[in-house]
């Protein structure tokens, strides 16, 4: 098996993913991926395509992220993995699909407008 290569973004992060045959490995950043992801929340968010389509220990994983936060990095990289896992076999989509893991989330930060103080709020309003 040659190596899959998918990108996944949310927000403003950005994941490459690159899937090989091996023993599980998940490697961000050059880092561990539990030294990267220190919570069992962003840990369970990355494993999640992995669990689902039973292909826990069978694909050495190398990722590289930038861009976004924390939550953000670790959703790109699950979007990117589902899209690998969905390359592998095509029965995986039918797993993945129903559960949202292979939909682009398109919610983006809402720019600030010039007159206001945020993209939202105004400045307050005094009559006096």
């Amino acid at each position: 098996m040659e190596v899959i290569h998918k990108i996944g973004r949310r927000k403003t992060a950005v994941a490459r993913v690159y899937v090989a045959q091996g023993k599980g490995n998940i490697t961000v950043n050059k880092k561990d991926m539990a030294v990267y992801f220190p919570t069992a929340t962003l840990q369970y968010k990355v494993n999640q395509p992995l669990t689902m389509t039973n292909n826990d220990g069978n694909f050495d994983i190398t990722v590289n992220v930038y861009g976004g936060g924390i939550t953000g990095q670790a959703e790109a990289i699950r979007l990117a993995i589902s899209r690998a896992m969905c390359e592998l076999d095509a029965e995986n989509r039918l797993i993945l699909k129903p559960e949202g893991l292979l939909t682009r989330d398109p919610r983006m930060v809402e720019r600030k407008k010039f007159g206001q103080k945020k993209a939202r709020k105004k400045f307050q309003f005094s009559k006096r």
